[in-house]
């Protein structure tokens, strides 16, 4: 029982009145933590995107209407067609070559093992343009005819080098080749990163080591893989374009003739890069939607697609506004 207040007893009202405040604390007050450089940080950036912008919309000399004259025009299109057959060649080879240049390279045979690198250490260390040209003038280091037969031995049939070996094909054994050196080591990564407790496990069960490989190691090592090797077929897209300088008509190629045609730089430039943008932008959706599906063993809950994400959003947007119609009837 609380005690009343007396003369012989004045606190006895102070006294209660603490000892209820003491039993029911006040609420806490939640304040946000303040950023003020976050702020500052995307003011500036927002003033850098609205002066790019402008610049874009304002300046003259990029000639959007000659960019929307030319942007499909038969010769960009051709070229754009053999861009997409160089990347697609040579990461094909350089795919296959690659894993098989890693499979050598962790073998315990070392004939094996020291032949992967040195193929890794030869076209890792020359540049690609040196490596173009080298295979452009093959015909100057093998001769003019090709025999195919036994080593050292009788050879059955010959070959025109310079009609089998076209600019094309030079191009493209060169990216490809070039390209499995580097796509070697991202296998490699991706193999060490299994733990090898899984191979043990599989070889107790009495499986084959190419079966272990292809069932057990090579699975789980692709999530490990597959980005560096989306971010390869991106560089390759980029790359091709120096099969111009053997006389390979690809979208880079393209362009400069076109401006020696119609003397305008700048327009064939932008319709150069707004194709390789779009490209691009397709090939990083499915480099995404890669990742995603070999990510379902090693993450409980995936992360929302894009698509999920705008549904979402949608979905949270339409609800607010439902709420806010409610109250507003609620209040008339």
């Amino acid at each position: 029982m609380s005690r009343a207040v007396t003369e012989d007893n004045p606190t006895a009202g102070a006294d209660d009145a603490l000892a209820a405040a003491a039993v029911q604390p006040n609420a806490i007050r939640a304040v946000r933590v303040r950023r003020p450089g976050r702020w500052i940080s995307a003011i500036i950036l927002l003033l850098f995107v609205a002066m790019f912008a402008h610049m874009l919309v304002s300046n003259k000399n990029f000639g959007w209407d000659l960019v929307r004259q030319w942007l499909f025009w038969h010769t960009i299109i051709q070229a754009i067609w053999v861009t997409l057959e160089l990347t697609v060649y040579a990461m094909l080879i350089g795919i296959v070559g690659g894993v098989l240049l890693a499979v050598m390279r962790l073998s315990s045979n070392p004939v094996s093992a020291t032949a992967a690198w040195l193929y890794t250490w030869f076209f890792r260390g020359t540049p690609v343009l040196v490596q173009l040209l080298f295979w452009n003038n093959i015909a100057a280091l093998v001769g003019q005819q090709v025999g195919f037969g036994v080593p050292f031995g009788p050879q059955f049939f010959h070959l025109d080098t310079n009609s089998t070996i076209t600019a094309f094909t030079a191009a493209v054994l060169a990216l490809g080749l070039n390209e499995a050196a580097y796509m070697s080591e991202i296998v490699r990564a991706g193999i060490l990163s299994v733990d090898e407790g899984q191979s043990e496990a599989a070889a107790s069960l009495g499986m084959r080591r190419g079966k272990i490989m292809s069932r057990i190691v090579l699975p789980q090592a692709m999530r490990v893989i597959i980005p560096p090797t989306g971010n390869e077929v991106i560089s390759m897209l980029k790359t091709s374009s120096l099969a111009s300088v053997i006389g390979v008509v690809e979208l880079t190629d393209a362009s400069e003739s076109a401006i020696h045609l119609y003397f305008k730089a700048i327009p064939f430039y932008v319709v150069a890069s707004l194709w390789y943008l779009f490209f691009t932008t397709v090939l990083s959706i499915g480099q995404y939607y890669i990742e995603r599906y070999y990510a379902r063993g090693s993450t409980r809950n995936l992360p929302p697609t894009p698509f999920q994400k705008l549904l979402r959003a949608n979905l949270l947007f339409r609800t607010r506004r439902r709420r806010a119609e409610e109250i507003r009837e609620a209040l008339r």
